[in-house]
């Protein structure tokens, strides 16, 4: 018989704080947990739990910053976000849908709410996500994969018991089309009600699922909608049964990066010299232009 894969930690975070006016953020890590060198190549996850925006014809969302060191994921459950950045990118994603932005060495973006959910209003349910770069990528070019949900990897569970879509890496052959710099699985999941699945990641790699919606057994623990999960570092399987009303969660699980981290303001690099170099040459103005 096969061996479970231990539950190291469950936890949920219930302050929430603002990032700029539209995005009204739960930070699990860092700043919920320091999970900065135990959960990487994850630095940093902001959960925007379903929140409920009125209709407004004044921008929502947050002006030009930088990055560097880091990549930026956004995935869309509900509402919906535009994207812009100096590299001359530009994007919208939907519901299903998914932007990897990669910081690499210097850029500026903007993240608002889309024009015509902005004006509608709605429930905005957004996850970002930020990847650290391995040392020796920390200063490439900056690049940004559109990921619709339509090019996402698919898979169906057996007797109709729900699906996987797979961002990166890969689940059961099933393969995402997100270009990473490390390898990474990163999967959304739907099982409906009182349907199971089981499955396993590699036991050196870094692993938690967070619920975005119901409630399930995992390994014999009690989960429900908020609470993340982070697993053990060895090797077994994760098993998974749905609540009455079904579950649907997203797992992140990637290879330890194994190299210094320091995270500070939009930056996360090797050293404190590095995060205080990007920090003066965002204050020189090498990232470039705040006017796009």
């Amino acid at each position: 018989m096969s061996m479970l894969r231990p539950i190291e930690e469950k936890f949920a975070i219930e302050n929430e704080h603002w990032v700029g006016n539209g995005f009204r953020v739960r930070n699990y890590f860092p700043g919920g947990k320091n999970l900065l060198q135990r959960f990487s190549p994850f630095a940093l996850m902001d959960y925007n739990v379903p929140k409920e925006f009125t209709p407004s014809t004044s921008s929502r969302g947050i002006g030009p910053h930088p990055h560097r060191g880091i990549e930026t994921v956004t995935f869309a459950f509900q509402g919906a976000v535009e994207h812009h950045d100096n590299a001359g990118n530009h994007g919208i994603i939907y519901p299903g849908d998914v932007q990897w932005m990669t910081a690499g060495g210097a850029i500026m973006h903007k993240e608002y709410h889309e024009k015509e959910f902005l004006n509608r209003g709605g429930v905005f349910h957004m996850i970002q996500l930020w990847v650290n770069l391995p040392k020796k990528d920390k200063f490439v070019p900056g690049r940004y994969q559109d990921l619709p949900n339509s090019k996402l990897g698919k898979m169906e569970l057996p007797d109709e018991g729900g699906d996987v879509t797979v961002v990166s890496g890969e689940f059961k052959g099933v393969k995402g089309p997100a270009m990473t710099y490390s390898p990474m699985n990163i999967y959304m999941m739907v099982v409906k009600g009182g349907n199971s699945v089981t499955f396993e990641e590699p036991g050196d790699y870094n692993t938690g699922i967070l619920m975005t919606e119901g409630q399930a057994d995992i390994n014999g623990t009690a989960c429900a909608h908020k609470d993340f999960i982070l697993f053990e570092n060895r090797e077994g399987e994760i098993t998974l049964k749905a609540g009455e009303e079904g579950v649907k969660l997203i797992v992140f699980s990637g290879e330890p990066l194994n190299e210094p981290a320091v995270a500070g303001g939009p930056f996360v690099m090797n050293t404190k010299e590095e995060l205080d170099q990007a920090f003066q040459d965002y204050r020189d103005g090498k990232f470039g232009t705040e006017d796009f």
